[in-house]
């Protein structure tokens, strides 16, 4: 039972960590390559100022808050940039936070951070808090949807030209995304935290920010349940397969690159496309049935 509980908990702040870079890729068309850095930035803001005496929750909500606004820094110096070379931008912020916490004495250095205090939930009652910040992430997130927010961040992201002559105010809501995207990975990196009670510079490097990645493209980027289906589904991989550690890296890889060849859609567009074709036929065969009755009458 303990280990079908740390699996649970594993994949709601994993759910939180990819719903939280859909807000981003998904929503306004940013291609971030270093989500990682922000997850890091939560989790070790969490984990020093509870060691310096912070209760959990302030401390949870502290870190998230730290990594918004590290997101806006991030999203302020990114304006300027799109595409292929805002991916490279925030593949260097993840390199830039690897570099600045491992130089750092107060943070670690290389060994990181250990001891830190349990929250003061047994593991039951953490799952119970992991899941439900994930399904609460995940209902906002279909709630941003539907929004006018959520309109304008289809528009910026198919032509922010387009969205910035009928009025939309571009910038604000690449920031807007950023901030909130930001924000929900530096709580998810507060959980994570407090439940290993170690945190290394290397859990945030950049196969985790690929990782990330490969279950939003997987799930289908912009759909909140296919990101869900796809964060469960490769969260379990290398619990079914060891040998996915190892090779972590190659094979997350190999998924993005067969998802955007085959099914750019990924599994939310599969399923929608199958849906299609299948209610095709149905109105294929029932055409077909009323033809055959009208000529025997």
């Amino acid at each position: 039972m303990a280990y079908e509980i740390t699996l649970l908990t594993i994949i709601g702040i994993n759910l939180i960590l990819a719903l939280s870079l859909n807000l981003i890729t998904g929503f306004c068309g940013q291609i971030s390559l270093g989500h990682a850095a922000f997850y890091g930035t939560g989790a070790y803001c969490a984990a020093i100022l509870t060691k310096a005496g912070l209760p959990f929750p302030p401390a949870l909500l502290a870190g998230g808050v730290v990594a918004g606004l590290l997101g806006l820094i991030v999203g302020l110096t990114s304006l300027r940039v799109r595409e292929d070379f805002l991916a490279i931008t925030t593949m260097g912020v993840g390199f830039l936070f690897l570099g600045f916490v491992r130089k750092q004495s107060w943070l670690g250095g290389e060994l990181g951070v250990s001891g830190i205090p349990a929250p003061g939930l047994s593991d039951l009652g953490y799952m119970v808090l992991a899941i439900g910040i994930a399904a609460a992430v995940a209902l906002f997130s279909l709630y941003v949807r539907r929004s006018w927010m959520g309109f304008a961040f289809d528009a910026v992201a198919d032509d922010e030209d387009t969205a910035r002559v009928i009025g939309i105010g571009v910038a604000g809501y690449k920031l807007t995304a950023f901030a909130l995207g930001t924000a929900l990975a530096g709580i998810a990196g507060g959980l994570y935290a407090h439940y290993a009670r170690i945190i290394v510079p290397d859990t945030f490097g950049f196969t985790l920010s690929v990782t990330i990645l490969a279950m939003v493209v997987v799930g289908g980027i912009g759909s909140t349940w296919g990101v869900i289906v796809a964060t469960v589904l490769l969260s379990l991989m290398p619990e079914l397969f060891r040998f996915v550690n190892d090779y972590k890296l190659l094979l997350f890889g190999g998924l993005l690159l067969l998802t955007m060849r085959f099914s750019p859609g990924g599994l939310a567009g599969l399923t929608r496309e199958t849906w299609h074709r299948l209610r095709r036929n149905q109105g294929r065969n029932r055409e077909q049935v009323d033809d055959g009755t009208a000529a025997r009458s």
